[in-house]
């Protein structure tokens, strides 16, 4: 009689063991599978970084192309920068930061940034019901506190965002860029600022028996003047050029920055295209086309150097030789120096 009892219970205990190895086995599985819901079909979430480097949502001549730009970047970098340094926050204040969708982007002044800072303003939510960049103020986009800069967070922060968050510049011809800004800022009514703050003071120091309305308005500065004050060196010694000429190089310290995506004003519908495909956004927002026939052409500035003397055009050329070579631009065909 005993016997049957005593196989009951090898039989209990080796069910209860069974038991125990399902249980077991069931709190380590969540652990083991990737998140995302398999039975709703949603995979998990890549950043935008992850998408990059696994090429497999972009086409591969694209992805060939910019692999292309981020090694002549790093060679250039290689070749033309002697001494490293650490980055500041003060390095970073162009960099601004979307933290939902993981991305970097560094803005440059006259390279679309108006149009770059309202795609951002959609995609992070600061455009409030807007779906349309293009419905957003062109001054509202450029309100300080719109959009967080990577100089805002800590330094922990900072290092984790430059690991893993996609990083983008967009950049320009750099006597095209020039150009650009000095249109902009020194032929347009409208820019009384730049006139009272910049063109008085160019006027002052470069215009030999200025006139009294012209040193007090500012107003009528001309592209020649304004190389004259661009390449006297007390120009840079008195305050850092204004973020409309600066140089690229001097804003967003691409050799300290690892750029994933170096985009160009060239081929801006291309190039911003592939960013939202990496952010797997393109599907919600489109980058707004430029429909202007007044946007600055490189016969457009070879108009402009016509009356540069060779000697402040090779002076000109030096300041911005670095975003020259950085960024692969040739040096234009209209100067006159070789």
């Amino acid at each position: 009689m005993r016997k049957p009892k005593a196989n009951r219970m090898v039989f209990a205990l080796c069910l209860g063991c069974f038991f125990m190895v399902i249980f077991y086995y069931n709190t380590l599985k969540p652990a083991s599978e990737p998140t995302g819901d398999k039975s709703s079909g949603q995979k998990t979430r890549r950043s935008p970084l992850q998408t990059l480097y696994d090429g497999d949502q972009v086409e591969a001549s694209v992805q060939a192309v910019h692999q292309g730009r981020r090694e002549l970047l790093e060679e250039a970098c290689h070749a033309y920068t002697r001494k490293r340094r650490v980055l500041i926050p003060e390095d970073l204040k162009h960099v601004i930061v979307d933290d939902q969708h993981g991305l970097l982007y560094c803005y440059v002044p006259k390279v679309a940034c108006t149009n770059w800072k309202r795609m951002l303003m959609v995609l992070t939510g600061v455009a409030g019901t807007h779906r349309d960049p293009l419905e957003i103020p062109a001054n509202e986009a450029h309100v300080p506190g719109n959009l967080r800069t990577l100089s805002e967070y800590t330094t922990s922060q900072i290092n984790q965002r430059l690991r893993s968050y996609l990083k983008f510049v967009f950049v320009r011809e750099p006597f095209e860029r020039l150009v650009s800004a000095y249109r902009n800022k020194f032929t347009r009514s409208y820019n009384t600022a730049f006139h009272k703050r910049y063109g008085t003071k160019i006027v002052r120091r470069h215009r030999p028996h200025p006139q009294p309305e012209a040193l007090e308005r500012g107003n009528d500065v001309s592209f020649e003047e304004f190389v004259y004050y661009l390449v006297d060196p007390a120009t840079q010694r008195e305050e850092p050029f204004n973020e409309h000429w600066e140089r690229v190089h001097s804003l967003c310290h691409p050799c300290l920055i690892h750029y994933d995506v170096v985009g160009k004003y060239e081929t801006l519908a291309q190039d911003s295209r592939y960013v939202l495909q990496l952010a797997g956004v393109d599907d919600q927002v489109s980058f707004p086309t430029s429909s202007k026939s007044t946007r600055t052409t490189g016969d457009m500035a070879a108009q402009f150097f016509h009356n540069i003397s060779p000697f402040y055009q090779k002076k000109l050329y030096n300041l911005y030789r670095m975003d020259f070579l950085l960024f692969n631009y040739s040096l234009p065909a209209y100067l006159k120096f070789r």
